[in-house]
Parts: C-alpha cells; sequence; structure tokens
C-alpha cells in the first residue's frame, strides 16, 4: 500500500508543474531583491559563492558534470564550466528544457539577461567582468546537451547519456525537495540520482529549508516537503553518500517576496561513498 501511496503522490506532484511558467519563475526568484549583486546579503550572490569554492577547491573534477533538475536557470554550471570538459543539464518539463535550449542558440530567445551572473562569477574567480562574453562561449561549448531527467525512476536518466562508470560529479538546486511527496521520497531521490554519480564523485546540493510551497507561475502553488538541517543530513547519509560540508543561508525579511514561504537556503558538499 506504502508503494502505492508514494506513486499517487509522484503522479500528483508531476500534475502540480503541468502549469509551470519558466519566465514566471525567473521573475521571481532570479531578479533584484533576490539576485542583488551590489548586496553581500542577497541569496542569489550567495549561491554563486558557494558554488565557486566547492569548484575551485581541487577536489571536485573528473570530466563529466551533470546537473539533475536544471529547471529554467543556468546559474548553477558558470563555475563547473571551467573545471569539467563536459556539462550535462537535464529536466522533467519541456518547457524548462526549451527555455534552457534558447539561451544556448540564440541568446535574445531566454527570458533572463544572464549577463550579470556571468560578469559575477567572472569577478569571483578574479577576472575583469568583461571577460563574461568567454565565460558565455564557455559555457556554449561544454554543455554537450539537455535530456529528460526523472529523479523518481530508480534510473533518472537514459543509460545513452552517461559514460558506464557515472558522472564525476553531480550539482542539483531546488530540485529535490520540490518535486517529492514526502520526506521519504525525498530520501529516495536522492539515492536515485546517486546511482548516476561514481564512487568518490562529488553531489553538490543546494535546497530550500522550511519552505512548504512556492509559485511556479501565475496561480501555480506547487507543495515542497519543508526540510531542517537535520534532515538533510539524515538523507544524505542514508542515501550512501559522506557530507563535507554544510552551509546555512538565512532570509531575510525583504527576501521574502511573497513567492514562496522559504526561510533559509542549505548547501551541501558531499562524497558518494
Amino acid at each position: 500500500m506504502e508503494e502505492k501511496g508514494t506513486e499517487n503522490g509522484v503522479a500528483a506532484m508531476a500534475a502540480c508543474y503541468q502549469g509551470f511558467d519558466p519566465a514566471a519563475y525567473l521573475q521571481y526568484n532570479y531578479t533584484p531583491p533576490r539576485a542583488d549583486f551590489e548586496r553581500k546579503d542577497s541569496i542569489v550572490p550567495w549561491k554563486l559563492a558557494c558554488l565557486h569554492r566547492a569548484f575551485t577547491e581541487g577536489d571536485v573534477n573528473g570530466e563529466l558534470l551533470v546537473d539533475i533538475g536544471s529547471g529554467p536557470t543556468l546559474y548553477q554550471v558558470l563555475s563547473g564550466c571551467e573545471v569539467f570538459n563536459k556539462v550535462l543539464l537535464t529536466d522533467y518539463l519541456e518547457v524548462n528544457r526549451r527555455e534552457l535550449r534558447g539561451w544556448f542558440q540564440d541568446e535574445g530567445a531566454s527570458s533572463l539577461d544572464w549577463t550579470p551572473y556571468l560578469q559575477h562569477v567572472c569577478k569571483l574567480e578574479g577576472r575583469r567582468p568583461s571577460a563574461w562574453t568567454e565565460k558565455a562561449a564557455k559555457l556554449r561549448q561544454v554543455v554537450k546537451d539537455i535530456v529528460p531527467v526523472d529523479v523518481h525512476r530508480p534510473q533518472p536518466l537514459s543509460l545513452d547519456d552517461l559514460p558506464s562508470a557515472g558522472a564525476d560529479c553531480l550539482v542539483s538546486c531546488f530540485c529535490l525537495e520540490s518535486v517529492s511527496p514526502d520526506l521519504a521520497a525525498f530520501t529516495r531521490a536522492l539515492g536515485h540520482i546517486g546511482r548516476l554519480l561514481r564512487a568518490g564523485g562529488h553531489l553538490l546540493l543546494i535546497g530550500a529549508l522550511g519552505e512548504s510551497y512556492y509559485f511556479g507561475g501565475p496561480g501555480v502553488k506547487i507543495p515542497v516537503v519543508p526540510l531542517n538541517e537535520a534532515q538533510v543530513c539524515a538523507s544524505l547519509k542514508e542515501s550512501g553518500y559522506t557530507l563535507i560540508r554544510l552551509e546555512v543561508y538565512t532570509l531575510p525579511q525583504d527576501m521574502r517576496v511573497g513567492v514562496d514561504d522559504v526561510s533559509g537556503v542549505f548547501f551541501a558538499k558531499a562524497v558518494k561513498e
């Protein structure tokens, strides 16, 4: 019975996403105040700093980086594209894959101008902001494909998309808790994506804390598993990862802009046992 309940819960989550609007989602979450590059306490610069640090510490390396549940966003691979020769973007929704393809095929076809993000990461890397065009070209060069993914399947990606040894690193941002009906499904999804990763490979996970819903478009209210730090750590351990570092960001009051009820964000760096 429990398995049937899980299937129903996952199907209900998939139904919630039918009205997802990439352009609205980007407007809600990836413009000021949440993406204010002049503010040290803005959420997007915090996420970019966490990812920059993780990718430049020297232990995260290899050939293939896979981003699980990219959504309509690119920021999560802006540092990783300098470390890995191949990057694979993935998402469950065709509307998000189409949004991403728009940027890769023609800059003007994107719903968001990613230039400030590219410039900010260049600054983190000690380069001139004007080097953003080089970074954009590098990103377009190393992203090899944008493919479907389903984290609730034991094998979330087509085997054709991965080398037999698995990926060297996974990134996943605000995906698993946003597509799972409950904590058990979140933990199972962590295990599923772990099968895509080689032993000793790294997982860089960003997610919401204390969030029960977010808006994926006007009137599109999507339920989220409200996580706390202890649950994140326990789920990682249960799913075969060793936690290296957990960092937490607490949203200032003016970042709580009414598009969700998130109270904080976590960044976890872990390695597959």
